[in-house]
């Protein structure tokens, strides 16, 4: 093996039942090297890191590490530790009732014979040197989900890896904190240290990888230096075909023009929640598709969980279709034509040991009464319709959701609201941490609802996704509006002058 192989996975198989995960792939990571490892939802990149790290065991191939005279076994993540390969997985899979100071060094020796004194002080003296806003004797579950992946970062970087695996680390991120993320990245590269990125951040790859290896359908399709492949090359890649959809996209954006069109479908007034968003003012017409824009933090989620009752409501007053109406649950909004895909797919979305088929069938299920429970033919025809609909890819109806990717999880959530026939439908970053291929589709849904006459709010990290899909933005800061942005004022620059110097509205 060449020196500068830190690890090299050749022929590499991996089968579950009805699926082919992965088949002769192949993947090499040199020190000092950031390598992204691209593909859509479902093309093989988790499993591949799984069969990498121990958590599944491959059926064919070989692993080689340098250090090792002659391919390893890997049957556990702690094999994996302890041969320097270290991983931070997309869902952080941390001790929340832990403090950070166990968080970074549970599992690493004797726990009983642990000087927690002096690992206090190391795991201080880490965090201040990658500049994370957490202490080690606080809670884990007490800092925001940014802190929180940063400091699984932390306590990777702090097991002296050869192999640094990031699966999605900048998910959760804001700007700041992904350049805190990529000046680490750079530093441990300096180091000698081999960092396999997986991102669905296009920009982010540009800006940080030297090279991309490209996986399809559980193949191997290419491995590239990041100079030699333009962007438009890489989605065509990773889809199997040009990508025009992208670009199309928003030149073929229709209004909604129905007998109804320019009616309000929902008001607030002085609207506020236990989550401490500022009592604000909000309505959306029919057919429309606005959304809530602003920082991490800013109070975008919170917003819409108030809209929809999924946070406690303490003030405020609702209209549906110019009738008053109480909302004090998640239930009432239901019944009042409104649905609402959360934030969080894994805590708040799925559940992840029923079927692909009990899942979707959730919410219309709650509508009609866990008391008269759907027949297993309509249920079926309900699952078909939307499986086929939104190409969730899947083994079948009764498979496992967890065992789905998670854009197809997300295909899956998303079902299970448009089953609800919606007039009003909130999306909280449908899009994140999934494909580019998978996002389209979404977006285009999106904006074929809208065109049917459905609400949408529609909210998103990535401003220009903001940009394309929706006709209206409410910006925040600081958990408070503070502008609205429509028309020819959409823009980038104009989004940013407003979360830096907007003042507070309450319209």
């Amino acid at each position: 093996m060449d020196d500068k192989i830190v690890l090299s996975a050749r022929g590499i198989y991996k089968e579950f039942p009805g699926v082919k995960a992965l088949q002769n792939v192949d993947f090499t990571l040199r020190e000092g090297e950031i390598h992204a490892l691209m593909g859509e939802n479902g093309a093989g990149k988790s499993t591949l890191v799984k069969c990498l790290t121990g958590v599944y065991i491959k059926d064919q191939g070989e692993i080689r590490i340098k250090g090792f005279d002659k391919p390893v076994s890997i049957k556990s993540p702690q094999d994996a530790q302890n041969m320097g390969i270290s991983t931070v997985y997309q869902e952080i899979t941390l001790c929340p009732n832990l403090t950070v100071a166990e968080n970074i060094y549970i599992g690493r020796g004797n726990y009983k014979f642990i000087n927690w004194k002096e690992q206090k002080k190391k795991a201080d003296e880490l965090l201040t040197k990658l500049d994370i806003p957490a202490k080690a004797t606080q809670q884990l579950g007490t800092c925001s989900l940014a802190v929180q992946q940063m400091v699984a970062i932390a306590r990777a970087v702090d097991m002296e890896c050869k192999v640094l695996i990031l699966d999605e680390p900048t998910s959760s991120l804001d700007e700041h904190e992904v350049e805190q993320l990529f000046k680490l990245m750079r530093d441990l590269k300096a180091k000698g240290v081999g960092i396999i990125f997986i991102t669905h951040f296009l920009e982010q790859v540009y800006e940080v990888c030297d090279k991309i290896t490209v996986l399809r359908n559980g193949e191997f399709i290419g491995e590239y230096e990041i100079k030699d492949l333009p962007k438009v090359d890489l989605i065509s890649a990773m889809l199997g075909k040009d990508l025009e959809d992208i670009s199309k996209l928003k030149s073929e954006k229709k209004s909604y023009d129905g007998p109804d069109a320019g009616t309000n479908v929902y008001e607030a007034e002085n609207l506020s929640s236990t989550e401490g968003v500022r009592p604000f003012a909000f309505q959306i017409k029919k057919g429309e598709v606005n959304g809530f824009t602003g920082l991490l933090g800013s109070g975008r989620s919170e917003s819409v969980r108030a809209i929809f009752a999924a946070d406690r409501v303490t003030g405020g007053s609702v209209k549906v279709k110019d009738k008053k109406v109480k909302i004090n649950k998640p239930l009432d909004a239901m019944k009042n034509g409104m649905g609402y895909l959360p934030e969080d797919r894994k805590g708040d979305g799925i559940i992840p040991d029923l079927s692909v088929r009990e899942n979707i069938i959730l919410a219309l299920q709650v509508l009609n009464g866990f008391w008269k429970p759907f027949s297993r033919s309509e249920a079926e025809k309900f699952a078909d319709e939307y499986i086929k609909l939104l190409k969730i890819k899947t083994a079948s109806q009764d498979t496992p959701i967890k065992s789905l990717s998670g854009g197809n999880q997300q295909k899956a959530i998303l079902a299970r609201w448009l089953l609800t026939n919606p007039q009003y439908l909130i999306l909280d970053e449908p899009t994140r941490g999934i494909d580019v291929g998978t996002k389209v589709e979404i977006q285009k849904q999106v904006l074929k609802l809208a065109e049917e006459g459905v609400s949408v709010t529609f909210i998103s990290s990535e401003i220009q996704e903001m940009l394309t899909v929706c006709s209206r933005l409410i910006v925040m800061r600081d958990r408070k509006i503070v502008g609205e942005l429509n028309g020819d004022e959409l823009s980038q620059t104009n989004i940013m002058k407003t979360i830096a110097g907007g003042s507070e509205k309450n319209a």
